[in-house]
């Protein structure tokens, strides 16, 4: 049952860092299954903030599938919340994201202001420390590249604020399909970018294929005060 986080805990701020994993670990596989994902083993990467941007909507719905039906290609997205510091698992923490669907709209804004949910919810981690969404790949729209957002919650405190990015061979092989294939030409990539130019590469998903869709996952060090 889909629930309503409060808007005291959304409007609480707090640290600055987050963190994913190294190049070596994502060459490595090891994001398959959860246990992988939650491991201790790999050493936190801490990466940037990024701007929140001006699509953000406070008191978003606590759920897992947050596509409300829209079309797209599946994604499901499973992020590993670790303590920074030892890079131990953290429970609890609300994972906040939201993004464009596959028409490159936003809930609330534009053509998209007549519903203020698609695209967007919060989870709690699990014992191991992993928030799993249930979406569809982003699409794009003018002066960005592909994308998502995202804030994590650690007690109340925002401890993170950032965006996550896709590998642009892998957009590239998503957007031959319907409905992206009739929406071609998308004017920015990873590398020309204003917000990736500044740490974006830190915050890139490893996204591999699922049967007819996407996994993409990362592993993201928080400071927990």
């Amino acid at each position: 049952m889909d629930s309503q986080f409060t808007r005291s805990s959304l409007l609480k701020l707090g640290g600055l860092l987050a963190a994913a994993v190294g190049a070596d670990a994502l060459k490595g596989g090891w994001f398959a299954d959860a246990s992988a994902l939650a491991s201790d083993t790999v050493t936190c990467v801490l990466t940037p903030e990024q701007t929140e941007g001006p699509y953000y909507i406070a008191n978003e719905k606590v759920r897992r599938n947050i596509t409300e039906g829209r079309p797209g290609t599946p994604l499901t997205l499973r992020f590993a919340v670790v303590n920074a510091s030892t890079c131990k698992p953290i429970k609890g923490a609300a994972v906040d994201i939201w993004h464009c669907d596959a028409s490159g709209t936003y809930s609330g804004f534009g053509a998209g202001r007549s519903s203020r949910t698609f695209m967007r919810g919060i989870q709690r981690t699990n014992a191991d420390g992993i928030a799993t969404f249930k979406t569809v790949y982003p699409g794009w729209y003018t002066g960005r590249t592909v994308h998502i957002h995202v804030k994590v919650h650690v007690r109340g405190n925002v401890v993170h604020t950032g965006q996550l990015y896709f590998p642009d061979a892998v957009t590239d092989a998503a957007y031959r399909r319907a409905p992206y294939s009739n929406r071609p030409n998308r004017d920015v990539r990873n590398a020309t970018d204003s917000v990736y130019r500044n740490g974006g590469k830190r915050s890139l998903l490893h996204v591999r294929r699922s049967g007819s869709g996407y996994v993409g996952t990362i592993r993201m060090g928080v400071h927990r005060s």
